[in-house]
């Protein structure tokens, strides 16, 4: 492989600093993918010597894609896996590090980074070095390391001993199935699931509610070229919907033909992972209804962790913007109450989970306010596991670089349902965006957050004259400067803006 990366980086100027992310073999078409990253934009002709050269390394029996991408990373992301670096490979160093300890620079080249170290634990040369070797091997450009002596001593850090949470598992819920009628079970189920706790993998599922659609489909038979029927089916049960695919019996088929809109059926059939989602597929349809009176009864919660698992909250000391805020008085109301400011970057805009189309959260931005000031930060990537449309990087500036080595949802959300817990929630437009995301993805994990919500746009419609009440508009008129459509920065302006209408108010608002 080294070999092969020295030819490729003599192919041009544009890929001197090029790496080797992946080769991957499949099997099944015999192609050969060549995945490359480098730090700038390069031409065709150098692409075509690139290709060139990574055919002499392909045997000719196999087909060779080869995939260059210009990747740049920015001073977070860097910072991000120095942070990762120290935690897999220097645990001693990682326990006394903290982000804030971690300073990136980006220069011409590529990127300077200073790790702050307290005088007792040494120079740390060694991690500065290795830290340097890995991060060429995961992005392009020069890096350059330095330590430097911190101010802070070993009573400056919570020592907080390995502990695992006590796994703790929430009851499936179940209703009665009632006026069953067979189309094809041979067997009569008594009771089916709720569809919203449908995110589970197994071989027999039974659910049961209104058929609000039904479309007939056409596919065509590999072995044979056949074309065959099957069913698309919306299912809403008063918890949930869900969109199912089924593949009919000859012997039911008429049967079938004759569902519509508006029946009670029965679906039994399995779940699996589909891009990243739980999927129900039906093998059988039955007639069944819900009681008449059926109400849907509150899910438990999990406890909240005892422990932070992934992602833990640090400290935060304002000193940037401190003196933008010339009435320093803090009504009681602040300091007699937390408040959990969050903001998150999704895959897209669809907050409803109904079909299974639910967008992803990227990015988790969170600051709490205790005692009436900000005082900890909690922010992460979160893999998505689908891929990123051009028009979300665009937007946020977040790349699939920089989430495919993130935590999934089930791993941060405890954490983030274990900083929020006992606070009030706040946002720009929470109830309407935010909440319903980490309201769903922490359900789906076994938690539910306390519905407690301030939102920052009609307070500043009710307190502030202006000539539209969007996020920047409003930081503006408090002159807080900040880069947007990041999460963990909008969330601290957020943060922000909250505590100085509060101040103007008096008082807090009304609960959304």
């Amino acid at each position: 492989m080294d070999k092969f990366l020295n030819e490729l980086r003599g192919c041009g100027e544009n890929l001197k600093n090029s790496i080797l992310s992946s080769v991957v073999l499949y099997k099944a078409t015999g192609e050969v993918v060549i995945d490359v990253v480098t730090d700038n934009a390069f031409t065709k002709e150098e692409y075509v010597a690139a290709e060139r050269v990574a055919k002499k390394y392909v045997p000719e029996e196999f087909t060779l894609k080869l995939k260059i991408r210009k990747l740049s990373p920015d001073c977070q992301m860097v910072q991000d896996k120095i942070l990762e670096i120290l935690a897999e490979k220097y645990k001693a160093l990682s326990a006394v590090i903290e982000r804030g300890d971690v300073k990136v620079e980006k220069v011409e080249n590529g990127f300077n980074f200073t790790l702050y170290l307290m005088r007792s634990v040494g120079d740390g040369q060694d991690a500065v070095t290795g830290i340097t070797q890995a991060l060429k091997k995961c992005f392009c450009g020069e890096f350059n390391g330095f330590s430097a002596v911190s101010n802070k001593t070993a009573d400056d850090f919570e020592v907080e001993e390995e502990h695992e949470n006590i796994e703790y598992i929430i009851p499936i819920r179940t209703f009665d199935i009632v006026d069953f009628t067979s189309i094809e079970s041979s067997e009569i189920p008594k009771t089916a699931i709720y569809l919203s706790d449908l995110n589970f993998v197994s071989e027999h599922v039974v659910i049961c509610g209104e058929l609000v659609d039904i479309e007939e489909r056409e596919y065509t038979r590999k072995k044979d070229g056949e074309k065959k029927p099957y069913y698309a089916l919306t299912i809403n049960d008063k918890t949930a919907t869900v969109r199912t695919t089924y593949f009919p019996r000859m012997k039911s088929i008429e049967k079938i033909k004759q569902l519509k809109a508006g029946d009670g059926i029965v679906c039994t059939g399995a779940t699996e992972i589909f891009n990243g989602a739980v999927r129900f597929t039906a093998k059988f349809i039955d007639y069944g209804k819900q009681r008449e009176d059926f109400v849907p009864e509150k899910r438990q919660s999990k406890p909240c962790p005892k422990y932070y698992s992934v992602i833990k909250p640090e400290k935060y000391e304002d000193f940037t913007q401190a003196d933008l805020f010339s009435n320093t008085s803090v009504p009681d109301c602040l300091k007699q109450n937390e408040f959990v400011v969050f903001d998150l970057e999704t895959t897209g805009l669809n907050s409803s989970p109904a079909g299974g189309n639910m967008d992803k959260i990227i990015e988790i931005g969170a600051y709490k306010i205790k005692n009436g000031v900000i005082a900890e930060s909690f922010t992460t990537f979160i893999n998505p596991q689908k891929k990123l449309s051009d028009e979300i990087i665009k937007l946020t500036g977040i790349t699939e670089e920089m989430v495919k080595d993130a935590p999934t949802y089930e791993k941060v959300m405890p954490d983030f349902f274990k900083f929020c817990n006992g606070c009030y929630l706040v946002g720009h437009n929470i109830a309407g965006f935010d909440f319903k995301f980490v309201d769903y993805y922490c359900s789906q994990c076994g938690y539910n957050l306390d519905r407690k919500l301030f939102d920052t746009i009609p307070l500043s419609q009710q307190l502030l004259f202006l000539p539209n009440y969007k996020l920047n508009t409003v930081a503006d008129h408090f002159n807080i400067t900040f880069n947007h459509h990041r999460a963990i920065d909008d969330a601290l302006v957020t943060a922000k803006i909250f505590i100085e209408l509060v101040k103007i108010k008096k008082s807090l608002p009304n609960l959304c």
